[in-house]
This record gives C-alpha cells, sequence and structure tokens, in this order.
C-alpha cells in the first residue's frame, strides 16, 4: 500500500508566549498526525492551556504552527474554524439558549451570513448530540445543564464543525465515571477515523490508557515528548511532580520528601 502524501495534520515549531516581559511557554515543538491522540501534561501552570489556545489561533505567539501545511497565520477565521475546533474547560455563554442552538453553532463556518441550515448542517447537529449523549437535553436551556452536561454539550459544538484538528481542554472534567470513559472511546473512533486529537489532561492514568503520544510541560518549558508510556515515567513524574510512581493496580504516587508544590 502507497504511503500517504498528506502533510503532517498538525505542526508546532519553536512556539514562544510573552505576556509582557514574561515567557510564559518557551520553545515548544511537536506534531500530531491524523490518527494520533496525544496528550498535552503538566502541573497547574506548567503552559498546557496556553499552548492549546496557541493551536486554536486565540493568542500572538512566535514561532510557526501549521495546519495539513499550511500557516496558521494565513487562515481567516472561518478557513481556521473548519480545519480546527477548541473546545474550551469554561465558556462565557450565559444567555439561555437552546442546547441545539448551541451546538448549531459550531456550523458557523459552513454557512454564510445569515444562510439557514442545510440538511447537511441539520445532519451534523443531530450526530454531534447523538455521538455525546446529549440529544435528551436538545431544547433545554444550557444555562440549566449542570457543569458536567454543559462539557459535553461544549465538545458536541466542536465536533459539528467538521474539523479534523480537535482541541479539548480537559474534556472530562466533571464528568462522571461513565460519560469519562464514553469520551474517551469517542475520541479513539475520532483519531480512528482520520482526526487529530489534542488533549489536555491532568489524569497521568487517563494518559496511558487513552493516548499513544504525550507532552510534557513544567513552568512553560517542553519537558518530554514521545510515547504516552514513555513520557509518564518515573523519571520525568518525580521532577516535574514532585511525587513518586508506584505501579501497581493503575497508577500510585507518594509525596516524595520535601516534594514540589
Amino acid at each position: 500500500m502507497a504511503e500517504s502524501t498528506e502533510p503532517t495534520a498538525l505542526s508546532v515549531e519553536h512556539v514562544v508566549v510573552k505576556r509582557g516581559d514574561k515567557v510564559v511557554l518557551h520553545d515548544v515543538t511537536f506534531e500530531c498526525n491524523s490518527g494520533q491522540v496525544l496528550s498535552i501534561l503538566g502541573p497547574n501552570g506548567a503552559g498546557k492551556t496556553t499552548l492549546l489556545k496557541v493551536i486554536a489561533g486565540l493568542l500572538p505567539f512566535t514561532g510557526r504552527v501549521r495546519v495539513f501545511g499550511t500557516p496558521l497565520s494565513s487562515l481567516d477565521p472561518r478557513s481556521r474554524a473548519r480545519q480546527l475546533a477548541f473546545v474550551p474547560q469554561h465558556t462565557l455563554l450565559r444567555a439561555a439558549l437552546p442546547v441545539r442552538s448551541v451546538v448549531a453553532q459550531g456550523r458557523y463556518a459552513h454557512l454564510g451570513g445569515f444562510a439557514q441550515p442545510r440538511l447537511a448542517d441539520r445532519q451534523a447537529i443531530e450526530r454531534a448530540m447523538a455521538k455525546t449523549d446529549v440529544a435528551q437535553f436538545a431544547e433545554r436551556a444550557f444555562t440549566d445543564l449542570s457543569f458536567g452536561e454543559q462539557r459535553r454539550v461544549l465538545l458536541a459544538r466542536g465536533l459539528c464543525t467538521g474539523a479534523r484538528i480537535l482541541c479539548l481542554d480537559e474534556p472530562t472534567a466533571s464528568l462522571d465515571i461513565a460519560h469519562a470513559l464514553s469520551l474517551h472511546a469517542l475520541l479513539r473512533e475520532l483519531a480512528q477515523e482520520g482526526h487529530c486529537i489534542v488533549v489536555v489532561m491532568h489524569d497521568l492514568d487517563d494518559a496511558l490508557l487513552h493516548t499513544e503520544r504525550a507532552l510534557l510541560l513544567h513552568r512553560g518549558k517542553q519537558v518530554a515528548l514521545g510515547d504516552s508510556a514513555d513520557v509518564v515515567a518515573p523519571s520525568y513524574v518525580e521532577s516535574v511532580y514532585g511525587v513518586r510512581m508506584q505501579a501497581e493496580a493503575g497508577l500510585r504516587f507518594s509525596l516524595q520528601r520535601g516534594g514540589k508544590e
């Protein structure tokens, strides 16, 4: 079988982010291909969400980000939204819109002006709600949902875009176990369908179980990149998190003496 000539889905090269005179992200470089799930790991304040916002085109930076070989900077907002969807951890949405209307926002890049949704758009909305198990909330106000339910609606909105690159910021936060497992299965299914998935995670067990590649950040610096099993390794975990790994039934951690916060 001939090798695919499609360019790398997401390429990040020497990205630096500054806030005033402070460098908050230092020289980060990695790639994620179609069919992969890559986790971004690190303690609070490591720069994980900052990096995700750079990829989504929401923060200024120096360096290069390419989407299927095209510089991110050359894509207008609609073109970018058709290629890449960002699912935030929190939303500023406070209007009591029906869930179906919130999910439908994901189709704006496919519609011109005030055009009405077409059959393909309506089908994409229904598929996204079904995949994320929010169809039963379709007519309820988004603001009436629990935080975990809102997270699933935001994921549905991201899926509704049809974008092949999905960037998710801690998507399992506040989800119950069943929905968290369902979400990880969905991300794996999407990767198998050809999506490129980049997901910020706190749980190292989840990174090992549900992703094949990982990027570890600490204080804005890239510490490790590679197979998840190589990145979630005792030496890296101890130096970054200040805990010791105990490989028993799942991962277990114990504070090291003089451990870091």
